[in-house]
């Protein structure tokens, strides 16, 4: 028999995500790593919280699959182990505050970007992009967000595709630099450059110092979408959780210059979170869509077979999609120019 409970469950899916954001807040699976166990009382001790409230989150943390409890005690589940312990190789916890602090609010007002086909984190009449705001601070937070989700990822497409044939890499938008550092440091003999605005790639050449990998990646300022040409010299073009932020023709441009910019025989990889070509999911894919629509004024999630077939027109050849899991993406399409 058919009943509602899934959609309960959707209705309280933002408890669960605010359970998250509350439990990196206040620093809980940090405070718990390594085994750590605490009780409820040592709980409310340590964080200034009363009985009830700390009883509470230790409760939905655990059924989320957060915590585990021996005893009277909680500690961190595997996953929270890996992943929201600040200080590890694939923290995601600056995916979780950015997100609660830059668009949980917005997504209440959803049905206003239904209604009018405008972002709702920022103002496009007074801003040139999402990437343009007077505040430092969460402009770090994205970057560092960004950072976060795109360093799984990284290793996730190095395992699908074997990046070994390549010696120089190009990562047009690359960000603070998490899949040059996340490729170069399984790839000895590879080298790469970071294309991004001037301001990220200050950010960039941090990250990249922090690994050690000066000298071998490269931060080049420049503008991807503004710029008549992309830099040479690049055996592969990197296209990762970019695309999705664009519009059909603005994607099919950048392609084109991504054509010119290669040689004979250089690949180019399109990494997202594809549509199937139904665009009837999977839900991570939609949803980012949705998203999207609250960020952008043009972006949403495309399908393999829609990249396939810009790739085509482009010129490319031997177009194919890789399929693997990670946060930031569930497959690349790869293709190589004649």
């Amino acid at each position: 028999m058919i009943t509602p409970t899934p959609l309960m469950r959707l209705v309280a899916g933002v408890w669960g995500f605010k359970t998250l954001a509350a439990g990196v807040e206040l620093g809980l699976f940090t405070r718990l790593a390594g085994g750590r166990t605490m009780t409820v009382e040592e709980v409310a001790a340590e964080f200034g919280l009363p009985d009830r409230p700390a009883d509470l989150l230790l409760a939905a943390s655990a059924s989320l699959g957060l915590l585990e409890k021996s005893g009277a005690g909680y500690r961190n589940t595997e996953l929270a182990e890996q992943f929201l312990v600040e200080g590890r190789p694939y923290y995601f916890g600056a995916q979780v505050r950015y997100s609660d602090l830059r668009t949980y609010l917005p997504w209440h007002r959803i049905g206003e970007a239904l209604r009018t086909d405008r972002p709702l984190t920022w103002d496009p009449e007074a801003q040139q992009s999402m990437f343009d705001t007077a505040d430092p601070e969460m402009l770090a937070q994205f970057w560092d967000a960004m950072f976060s989700t795109s360093s799984f990822t990284a290793g996730a497409l190095a395992e699908a595709y074997d990046f070994s044939a390549h010696r120089r890499l190009l990562d047009v938008g690359g960000g603070a630099g998490a899949f040059p550092i996340e490729f170069c440091q399984r790839l000895p003999e590879l080298r790469a450059t970071v294309l991004d605005l001037p301001h990220v790639c200050v950010r960039a050449r941090e990250r990249i110092a922090e690994a050690g990998l000066t000298g071998r990646i490269d931060a080049v300022a420049g503008d991807f979408l503004a710029d008549p040409a992309l830099p040479t010299g690049h055996d592969v073009i990197l296209l990762s959780m970019i695309l999705h932020d664009w519009d059909e023709p603005t994607n099919r441009a950048l392609l084109a210059r991504c054509h010119a910019a290669l040689p004979p025989g250089g690949a180019i990889v399109v990494c997202e979170l594809l549509l199937n070509d139904e665009r009837t999911g999977p839900p991570e894919a939609a949803l980012m869509g949705m998203n999207m629509l609250v960020e952008t004024e043009g972006g949403r999630n495309y399908s393999g077979a829609e990249y396939a077939a810009w790739l085509t027109d482009a010129g490319f050849v031997d177009v194919r999609t890789v399929p693997f899991d990670a946060p930031g993406a569930n497959g690349a399409v790869v293709a190589r120019r004649a």
